[in-house]
């Protein structure tokens, strides 16, 4: 989808390098993880959507037939049921353009991945 371009620099910039359908979903995903995790902030990582919570919380991005969806592994671990549907790696997931895409899973993820990251965080203020 994507042509020769300079690296997007934020999130806007991504979005808008897409098709009007993609950008719809594109949108939705993130306006998904800003309900899910509202203390996150925004980046570009990896060139693709970052966010953001005492480290890397979950990236998005777009490809030609899905949208893949990376919260790390621990975060396909815990849903591995829920997403045995969809083709997966190692902490990614596939979610096909042509299927209705799975905010509320998407959600319930991010959330997992918020409580992880405070833990984390947690853990590590205790220990300096």
């Amino acid at each position: 989808m994507e042509t020769e371009q300079k690296p997007p620099q934020t999130i806007d910039d991504y979005i808008a390098r897409y098709p009007e359908d993609v950008q719809a979903i594109l949108q939705q995903i993130r306006q998904t993880i800003h309900e899910a995790a509202p203390e996150a902030t925004e980046a570009i990582s990896y060139q693709m959507p970052t966010f953001k919570l005492h480290g890397n919380l979950v990236h998005f991005a777009a490809f030609k037939n899905h949208i893949g969806f990376y919260p790390v592994p621990s975060g396909i671990k815990v849903f591995q049921d829920e997403l045995s549907a969809y083709v997966q790696g190692k902490g990614s997931v596939q979610f096909p353009l042509n299927q209705p895409m799975p905010y509320d899973l998407i959600s319930r993820i991010v959330k997992y991945r918020v409580g992880e990251a405070q833990t984390h965080a947690e853990v590590k203020g205790r220990k300096k």
